[in-house]
């Protein structure tokens, strides 16, 4: 048993060594091995809470260590690829402040996590946006211009144009930023049981997931995410119209 208790949380710490390694990854400008490393953190991420329930074996500590683990893979890794890509981009030295605008990504996924920490309506679903996502969106739609490592030929030139521009990647951490923060709610991948009634948006985005990977390999992953965001924000303004009615 007391092996058992320790499985959840070297799980977490497999996730914080997976994100500290997309940092260097990163740092080194190899973008598409970085954002292996966020998929691997955000597999043992959905892995250690499975595992702790499973065992029957949570703790206070536990919590606290996958919220630092998150806020390394989630929130500094995500930061550090924008960062270093916003560099390479605009040819700007150390001294340059714009790249570092890029950690304010880091910041407010940090709030988000103490933030969710706090909040005891996210049991079964979540308000705001859930770091992973916004961490593996950020880490593919880079990725996609790592011509020397990436699989599959995508024809990506006219989206290299705008992820250079510096203005829009801005544009995206401070819209990230506050999706991360805001009350937005978000469907959940967790399920009570394997009906379909209940469990509809999350099959239907397994299945497209499943249908995108097939048709786009690579470039489907932040095609999943955003079709995740965007489900989520139908299904809550479906929702809100249903009561009012």
């Amino acid at each position: 048993m007391s092996i058992v208790k320790h499985i959840p949380n070297t799980i977490t710490c497999l996730n914080l060594i997976s994100g500290a390694i997309a940092c260097v990854l990163a740092f080194n400008h190899l973008y598409f091995y970085a954002s292996l490393a966020i998929y691997c953190a955000s597999i043992f991420d959905f892995f250690d809470g499975m595992a702790a329930r499973l065992l029957h074996v949570s703790s206070p500590i536990g919590k606290e260590l996958d919220s630092l683990a998150d806020d390394i893979s989630f929130g500094l890794a995500p930061g550090m690829i924008l960062c270093v890509w916003l560099k390479e981009v605009t040819n700007a030295d150390l001294c340059d402040p714009l790249p570092y605008l890029c950690f304010i990504l880091s910041a407010f996924a940090a709030i988000r996590l103490a933030k969710f920490n706090l909040d005891e309506r996210q049991t079964s679903s979540f308000i705001g946006l859930p770091t992973p996502p916004v961490s593996m969106l950020t880490a593919s739609l880079i990725a996609l211009f790592d011509t020397e490592h990436i699989w599959g030929t995508y024809n990506v030139e006219w989206l290299r144009g705008i992820a250079s521009n510096p203005y829009v990647i801005l544009a995206y951490v401070a819209i990230f930023s506050y999706l991360m923060i805001c009350e937005l709610p978000m469907f959940s991948l967790k399920v009570k049981h394997l009906h379909w009634k209940g469990n509809e948006p999350k099959y239907i985005l397994i299945g497209s997931s499943i249908l995108l990977l097939i048709g786009l390999q690579m470039a489907a992953i932040p095609a999943i995410i955003l079709l995740f965001i965007t489900m989520s924000v139908i299904i809550y303004l479906f929702g809100s119209k249903k009561k009012e009615a």
